[in-house]
């Protein structure tokens, strides 16, 4: 759900970006920021004439993850995936400049569906909690069937290495976090459990299946996907 604005932007500069660059979004506009795990904040964006578009920015500041916030990257991939079975919102333009709201940004087709918070979605019925999950299933094999060179994205990314790169990050990444506090008792959130067998599993070469190289979702989880609002079928994948 969107509500209250928690990391303001400038609206006045926003707003004057849009007349230039998108005029079919009518002002004045309505702005809401999205609260669920959003690692890059974003925006419910919502014109004089009721429609809705999303804005997704990059965070202020030092990024702890100089990958997961890469909303140049998400913008490529979903412009290319646009012409092809995988759902993704339509995307409306990448702004690079960050004069006009502090970091890059661009904007997406707001989708009317369902996303759920929980993936043991507690308020579906067995049957449909089925379909649902089948539904996320297929739509993640589509997205690693396609075909990057026919899309514009063969100069994309490194096509190797992929397991060691992952390996790196997740440790930065687990290592900067052990030292947060938790709110309830003052003490360290400290590392994750068997973190270290796992960096050894999978920093061991020997086991890791050989390089091939296809699109993947970096952080493919239920709430990511939007569903239809009654159907068990995906209407877009987010991130």
């Amino acid at each position: 759900m969107a509500g209250r604005v928690r990391q303001p932007i400038d609206e006045v500069a926003f707003a004057r970006y849009l007349e230039t660059e998108l005029p079919q979004i009518k002002g004045p506009i309505e702005l809401k920021q999205f609260g669920f795990g959003q690692s890059n904040p974003t925006y419910l964006v919502t014109g004089a004439d009721g429609r809705r578009l999303v804005l997704r920015k990059k965070p202020p500041g030092k990024l702890v993850s100089q990958t997961a916030h890469k909303v140049e990257r998400e913008y490529r991939i979903m412009r290319a995936l646009e012409a092809t079975a995988v759902a993704v919102p339509k995307t409306y333009g990448l702004c690079e400049d960050a004069s006009v709201i502090g970091t890059p940004f661009y904007m997406m087709d707001y989708l009317d569906g369902r996303i759920f918070e929980d993936f043991a979605m507690p308020d579906v019925g067995a049957d449909e909690r089925t379909r649902l999950w089948r539904a996320a299933t297929e739509t993640l094999a589509r997205l690693h069937a396609v075909d990057f060179h026919r899309v514009g994205l063969a100069d994309f990314g490194r096509h190797s290495g992929f397991y060691g790169r992952q390996v790196k990050t997740w440790s930065t990444i687990c290592a900067s976090q052990e030292a947060v506090v938790d709110v309830e008792t003052g003490d360290p959130v400290g590392r994750l459990p068997h973190q270290d067998e796992l960096v050894r599993f999978f920093g061991d070469e020997r086991l890791r299946p050989r390089d091939r190289a296809t699109l993947v979702h970096g952080d493919f989880k239920i709430d990511n996907i939007v569903f239809h609002k009654t159907e068990a079928r995906v209407i877009g994948i987010l991130e």
